[in-house]
């Protein structure tokens, strides 16, 4: 189809609404027609901006600097936009990354946002649904959609990443995770220390917090995640336990065996923590950040926090799935990517095991 153009005049009772309204209108692809240089302070101290500060999306976004558009790198929500005037560059920055001194955008003036395009077609499955799926909704072919999707990333050399909650071990849907990794539709997996925990007790001790997958509590059960995480602290690690025969299954056995990376966070509550885990909370984002910069494919998995963390650090056009029980959960984390995610509102058990008896059953087709 073809696309269409339209000049609009804007108006508002005050210039704070007038702002307002306009920073509204270039998050969704408008722009002024007065081209003009971008404005900028100076940060007064290290760790904070100057007032007004240009607030970013995750969207392209091009900054005019002495008549000279620059690309905002990378493409990242919520930060400021600091400009080197010598190399001819501007970064999104956080507060942990700003030093006193550093050009920092203020206002609108010279930003230009790029939107990722709306399909004119319905061919794309991500662009039909484009909604959340509601609990009584009929699934089947959606997740059958999804397979194919990610079957076509992978033939494409795409990235594929899992965000994954404690939930799955805990419904007894790990077996069916460490399917989709033996097949190699998974490139990361992001998750905290819990799941960690979780993962290496049911694979050692056949219990999750103490209970049996039938719910069952286990004699003695309630030692069993203190256990695990100190098997694994004795031998030195995930990987470590792994090729010394301790851990010789679960999910995390499958990502060491099929060379899936491993990204652990910690969280305040957590014991141990597992080797491997990165408990700084800046290092953390750092960390997610780089291994999240090539991913084309995202699946959050029953993990509020920790997929809400994830999607606020994607690209807009990164293809985004969330599987969850709570509905207001599935529509917060989808919400940073309008126009390429689905939202599922099911237990995540059925939907990887639905999944990956379509992916499998497709690989032994091939």
């Amino acid at each position: 189809a073809d696309q269409s153009f339209a000049r609009i005049e804007v108006s508002a009772e005050t210039g704070e609404a007038l702002d307002e309204l306009i920073l509204r209108l270039r998050q969704q692809g408008a722009e002024v027609v007065e081209r003009a240089n971008a404005q900028v302070a100076r940060a007064p101290v290290d760790g904070v901006f100057p007032r007004d500060f240009y607030v970013t999306t995750n969207q392209q976004t091009f900054v005019r600097l002495e008549g000279k558009e620059i690309e905002v790198r990378p493409a990242m929500i919520n930060s400021a936009i600091a400009l080197d005037r010598k190399r001819g560059t501007a970064r999104a920055v956080k507060f942990f990354d700003v030093n006193k001194g550093d050009e920092i955008v203020i206002g609108h003036q010279g930003v230009r946002v790029v939107p990722v395009q709306r399909a004119t077609t319905y061919t794309d499955l991500f662009q039909f649904i484009n909604t959340t799926v509601d609990a009584d909704e009929p699934k089947s072919a959606i997740i059958r959609g999804i397979g194919d999707e990610l079957r076509r990333a992978r033939g494409a050399k795409g990235r594929i990443a899992i965000v994954a909650g404690p939930a799955i071990v805990r419904t007894g849907a790990g077996q069916h995770l460490v399917r989709l990794i033996e097949a190699g539709y998974v490139d990361r997996l992001f998750a905290g220390n819990l799941f960690a925990a979780y993962d290496v007790e049911r694979a050692l001790f056949g219990t999750s917090l103490g209970t049996n997958p039938d719910l069952a509590v286990a004699r003695g059960g309630h030692e069993n995640h203190l256990r695990a995480i100190n098997t694994i602290r004795e031998a030195g690690g995930i990987s470590q336990a792994v090729h010394q025969k301790i851990l010789t299954g679960g999910i995390l056995h499958a990502c060491v065996r099929h060379d899936v990376d491993i990204v652990l966070t910690g969280g305040i509550r957590d014991e141990g923590p597992i080797p491997g885990v990165t408990t700084d909370v800046i290092e953390a984002q750092k960390v997610m950040r780089t291994k999240l910069a090539d991913v084309t494919h995202v699946i959050l998995l029953a993990t509020v926090q920790h997929s809400l963390a994830v999607a606020s650090m994607l690209a807009p056009d990164v293809k985004t799935v969330c599987v969850d029980i709570d509905p207001p959960a599935v529509e917060r984390a989808i919400e940073h990517q309008p126009l390429q995610s689905i939202g599922l509102v099911t237990d995540v058990e059925p939907f990887l095991r639905e999944l990956a008896g379509c992916l499998t059953e497709s690989r032994v087709r091939d």
